[in-house]
């Protein structure tokens, strides 16, 4: 039997994850600026944002350079637990 590999993630890659908040103004600043901890090299013009039909909440796709499972992990954990965040994809 082989082994499962650790990841199905090829790094370094890019990588898109989905944020979930509720509209306001500083949100989309905020989360770019918990992504730029965990990749550096985060460019804001990187980021697609989509308002609900409603305009209750603010849908962000932002692409990081995934260096690492740990990376990954721990802006997950960051963002998943950031207060003006609803989910994370």
């Amino acid at each position: 039997m082989t082994e499962p590999k650790e990841s199905l993630i090829d790094y370094p890659s890019d990588f898109p994850i989905k944020v979930v908040g509720i509209m306001h103004d500083e949100f989309a600043q905020t989360i770019v600026e918990v992504v730029t901890v965990h990749d550096p090299e985060f460019h804001a013009g990187k980021v697609e944002m989509r308002p609900s039909s409603a305009g209750t909440y603010l849908s962000l796709t932002l692409t990081v350079r995934a260096t690492s499972r740990e990376q990954l992990d721990n802006l997950y954990r960051e963002l998943s637990g950031h207060p003006m965040v609803k989910f994370v994809l």
